[in-house]
């Protein structure tokens, strides 16, 4: 049976948990590495920590690969390492086809699939998935009801966050953060313009959200790249450190103080 759920989903205690022993422990973000296309990509994503990585089964995309070529690259990873298969407005029958060739999967809608639409495509449960919000840039984004898109997609294992622009994905670009609301009932995966640069202040500014949800993980793709579908092995552990760094400094930093996004 597919479980993303050690892959993607982060503790479902508050920013600062707490073991039943009472000790402090740091939140632990889940990191997912999307578009990779060779193999040494696969290789530099898991060494450098990664819970999840993706490949694109959208022949538009400059990252595309073939259902065949990612069971092929995802033959490499090791155990609790879950692949992600990315779709926008495929067929259902060969959404679950390409699933059941790449062992372990979990699919990722990214196009304008309905509720419906999705549950059909995962063969009803069969296998889990995300689904992108595709959140308007700049000051267009408050009009987006994030708490209602979780609700209308609730058997979504997440809700993954990502800026609208033209065609499908997020294209390098960031959303305003400060936009979201604080008490989401899902887990959330921040997407969408993070880099090795950023992705610190975006937990950082998020904390408020990451107590209010089930979880915040983040997914990267253009962030860590020389080019477009190549991967930059050094920037992938340049971008899970900072995770892990912001991870850290959130053991410091009250809930309270936490800083606005900019």
């Amino acid at each position: 049976m597919n479980d993303i759920a050690p892959a993607l989903a982060g503790r479902a205690d508050p920013a600062l948990g707490q073991s039943s022993r009472g000790v402090v422990v740091a939140p632990r973000t889940r990191v997912k590495i999307c578009g990779l296309t060779r193999e040494q990509d696969v290789d530099a994503a898991v060494d450098a920590g990664a819970d999840a990585v993706g490949f694109v089964l959208y022949a538009k995309s400059p990252r595309a690969v073939s259902a065949q070529r990612a069971a092929e690259l995802a033959r490499r990873l090791p155990p609790f390492v879950t692949p992600v298969l990315l779709f926008v407005n495929e067929d259902a029958a060969k959404t679950i086809a390409a699933l059941e060739v790449v062992a372990g999967a979990a699919a990722q809608f990214h196009g304008d699939e309905t509720p419906a639409q999705c549950w059909a495509a995962s063969g009803e449960g069969r296998f889990r998935y995300l689904r992108a919000a595709r959140i308007p840039l700049g000051e267009a984004g408050r009009g987006f009801d994030l708490v209602n898109y979780a609700s209308d997609f609730s058997r979504a294992h997440a809700i993954l966050l990502d800026a609208q622009v033209d065609g499908f994905g997020g294209g390098g670009k960031a959303f305003d953060w400060s936009l979201l609301p604080t008490a989401v009932d899902a887990h959330l995966v921040l997407s969408g313009g993070l880099t090795p640069a950023n992705v610190g202040d975006g937990l950082r500014a998020l904390q408020a959200l990451r107590t209010g949800a089930k979880s915040l993980s983040v997914d990267v793709s253009s962030g860590v790249e020389a080019s477009k579908g190549i991967k930059d092995a050094g920037k992938i552990r340049e971008f899970i450190a900072a995770v892990r760094e912001a991870d850290s400094a959130l053991l410091h930093t009250p809930a309270a103080d936490a800083p606005a996004a900019s």
